[in-house]
């Protein structure tokens, strides 16, 4: 039996795709397991035991060109089943001329001539996974298996973590303090806290005398990575090494595993520490729903903030911009949420 499932989307939507893995490889020991993603997301699901192989598709191909080309990679693979995590047009035009005997996705307008089982998606979360993960291990009952909570993992060689031991000490960086991961930069500007109230963030966490701050950015993003380390108080500055980033993603993850925590803009960034059991603070955006994302959160190791949890109303004011919305959303407001989350994660 060969069995894939297509997730052609960011980082994030990856690595929560692949908990269905786990319990695809316990219900069919034996099937051949497929992961379709695209090529620029590989590095969060490398290693992953339960994936027997990767079908990478090229986000450049586009087109009906890229498409077709596309559809013929996968058809010529004869899947006896696909699962369709993305559910998008063109993933389920996939799986409608792919030639497997069964094709599962959630229930849309189109769906029902695309797949031959559709799941309607549950409105209510039912565990602390959130509908983020709920709805991906959902896909699975129409092959007979229930849900029960799975937590997306990574999976790290003992050289990756050795390599990224040793980048960090030629850094000037001490492993036996504290080093803090910071999600400075958000994808877009909605999704960016306020670089003004981010530094308030990061001067409350640079008050611990050993802690050692890092910030997490790629190098296009290094102006605006400087603007946020100008605004940090003098005392602040000498604690972050503002020139250190990560080369890859998958050092990225290495450094990140050596942290004590992750705090900052809610991302692929926060999924990934959640992934390697690292502590988590995250400030969502006004405009992400955060009952649908705030995956596992327990109060200690995973608090996440939101501007409806001091102004419950506030969304559904469509007269009002994000930078308008993000100007109310300023630090005092969970001021003592952080910094119970510095005391509970031993970073103070």
């Amino acid at each position: 039996m060969k069995i894939a499932v297509i997730q052609p989307k960011m980082i994030g939507d990856v690595l929560i795709t692949s908990v269905i893995f786990e319990e695809l490889r316990a219900k069919f020991p034996n099937a051949k397991l497929h992961y379709i993603i695209n090529s620029n997301t590989l590095a969060v699901v490398e290693n992953n035991p339960y994936i027997d192989d990767f079908i990478l598709l090229n986000p450049t191909e586009k087109g009906i060109k890229g498409f077709f080309n596309q559809l013929h990679r996968i058809k010529n693979e004869r899947y006896d089943i696909i699962i369709d995590s993305y559910a998008k047009l063109k993933t389920g035009l996939f799986c409608r001329f792919s030639g497997a005997n069964q094709t599962i996705s959630f229930n849309k307008s189109y769906s029902q001539f695309l797949y031959s089982d559709t799941i309607i998606r549950t409105k209510e979360s039912i565990s602390t996974a959130t509908k983020a993960v709920e709805h991906r291990l959902q896909l699975l009952k129409p092959l007979g298996i229930d849900f029960r909570v799975i937590k997306p993992k990574i999976y790290l060689t003992s050289d990756e973590i050795d390599k990224a031991k040793l980048t960090l000490i030629q850094n000037g960086i001490d492993l036996e303090n504290p080093i803090v991961m910071i999600s400075a930069l958000g994808s877009s500007d909605s999704k960016t806290y306020p670089l003004p109230y981010m530094a308030n963030v990061i001067d409350a966490i640079a008050l611990s005398k050993s802690v050692q701050i890092l910030f997490n950015y790629i190098p296009n993003q290094k102006t605006q990575a400087l603007e946020l380390y100008n605004l940090c108080k003098p005392e602040t500055k000498e604690k972050i090494k503002i020139d250190f980033y990560a080369k890859s993603l998958r050092d990225f993850m290495s450094i990140t595993s050596l942290c004590k925590a992750l705090i900052g803009n809610e991302g692929g960034a926060t999924n990934m520490a959640k992934a390697l059991d690292i502590p988590t603070f995250t400030i969502f955006s006004p405009f992400i729903l955060k009952n649908d994302w705030n995956m596992f959160e327990n109060g200690t190791s995973n608090v996440s903030i939101h501007i409806s949890d001091y102004y419950p109303n506030l969304i559904s004011d469509k007269k009002m911009n994000s930078s308008e919305i993000y100007t109310l959303f300023n630090y005092e407001l969970f001021k003592n949420s952080l910094l119970l989350f510095i005391k509970n994660n031993n970073l103070n």
